[in-house]
């Protein structure tokens, strides 16, 4: 299926690995100028150069850490520069540190407030005129399955990433018609963490190999196997598209049905 994309320009934050980067390859490979964003140098110019291997439209790379509002501004500011405008915004970022509540201190919410949430704030007020000209734009939030159901030793991102889903619906009528808002929300992914986290697990001991801990994680998904990036990739890539037309202010799961959440 054509998305109708070609030529649009868009800016995919924390892209230099996993699901952002994912993100940043469909986008690409649909003819869309992105703008990758890494606080790795080095690391954003690999994935960089990786995603160009599948692209149609330009890539580029834009350093910046997003807990530093400057860095945001000069991402829309590298954005616009290159292309012209910004017709779609793709929100990621790092998972907050694990932990139970009663080991959580205040600098701990603060920070993932910041990373979390003040990011897309930014991100947003500093996009919003670009996204809303020339018959307007999208914004994909990518944030995780806990805004549906808290997961164990999560207690931040169980709390924090829901502010992101209340500002995503927000969004969704204030910048409305010409933007439409929506977020995703990725249960278990083959992601670089994951990889690493399985690996670990194999040198413990806990598994003969990593097949054996990627089939683990696995037990209880009912397709029975986790997501792959890719997966997650089209969908924002869907999302951010003309077919998507009539979808505004939904939070779609992508979990292979794991949850038990009815809505």
């Amino acid at each position: 299926m054509d998305l109708q994309l070609d030529g649009n320009a868009a800016i995919v934050t924390a892209s230099s690995s996993g699901l952002g980067k994912a993100s940043a390859r469909a986008l690409a490979a649909e003819g869309v100028n992105v703008v990758m964003n890494g606080r790795d140098e080095d690391r954003l110019a690999a994935a960089v150069e990786d995603v160009r291997e599948d692209a149609t439209g330009e890539v580029v790379g834009q350093v910046g850490d997003l807990t530093d509002p400057d860095d945001i501004t000069a991402i829309v500011e590298e954005t616009v520069a290159e292309f012209g405008g910004i017709d779609h915004l793709v929100t990621s970022a790092g998972g907050p540190p694990s932990g139970p509540f009663m080991e959580t201190e205040d600098e701990d919410w603060y920070e993932a407030f910041d990373l979390l949430v003040m990011s897309v704030v930014r991100l947003v007020r500093e996009s919003a005129d670009h996204l809303q000209a020339d018959g307007g734009g999208t914004i994909v939030n990518i944030t995780s399955r806990s805004v549906k159901e808290a997961i164990d030793g999560l207690v931040l991102s169980n709390s924090v990433r829901m502010s992101v889903i209340g500002l995503e619906k927000t969004l969704s009528k204030e910048l409305a018609p010409d933007v439409r808002a929506n977020a995703v929300l990725p249960g278990t992914h083959e992601t670089p963490r994951i990889e690493e986290l399985v690996e670990q697990a194999v040198e413990r001991g806990e598994y003969d190999s990593y097949e054996e801990g990627m089939e683990a994680r696995s037990s209880g998904i009912p397709v029975g196997e986790v997501g792959q990036p890719m997966g997650l990739g089209r969908t924002v890539a869907f999302l951010s598209s003309p077919h998507s037309g009539y979808i505004n202010g939904q939070a779609v799961v992508l979990d292979g049905g794991a949850g038990a959440s009815n809505l």
